[in-house]
């Protein structure tokens, strides 16, 4: 049997940098519902290889493969307490950990991200996985 050639231009493409997955972040987080975002406030979207060890401890992953991205911030019932010195909400993507899972499952990379996003912010601010399920699907 003769076989084709399936790798299109995979051949000479590596895997994507930090900056692709942040603007594939950034553009996702731009297509999520009006009224999830604005549940962020002001937010940084930033990607990193991997957790840094005193998260990979704190949170006790066996590996920081585990971690696919992480919300630091306030939540919505600490929002409007004044403190001094405050960082804006931050979520961060795991690149290493993303392309791992991407290499595993048949989903598009966007798709992850987006999925990463979605989750991040609605653990953080107490959503049920139904409530996430339905903003995912809304933003198919």
């Amino acid at each position: 049997m003769a076989r084709s050639n399936q790798t299109a231009d995979w051949g000479n493409r590596l895997s994507p940098a930090l900056s692709e997955i942040e603007s594939l972040a950034i553009e996702a987080y731009a297509h999520l519902p009006d009224d999830f975002r604005s549940l962020c406030g002001d937010i940084t979207i930033q990607v990193s290889e991997f957790p840094d060890d005193q998260i990979v401890e704190d949170m006790g992953l066996e590996s920081p493969f585990d971690l696919l991205g992480l919300f630091e911030g306030r939540g919505i019932g600490e929002r409007f307490s004044l403190q001094t010195g405050e960082r804006p909400n931050i979520i961060t993507i795991y690149r290493r950990a993303v392309l791992d899972y991407w290499a595993e499952y048949e989903e598009a990379l966007g798709d992850i991200v987006t999925h990463v996003l979605i989750h991040e912010i609605g653990h953080h601010f107490g959503l049920s996985d139904e409530d996430m399920e339905r903003i995912e699907a809304s933003v198919e």
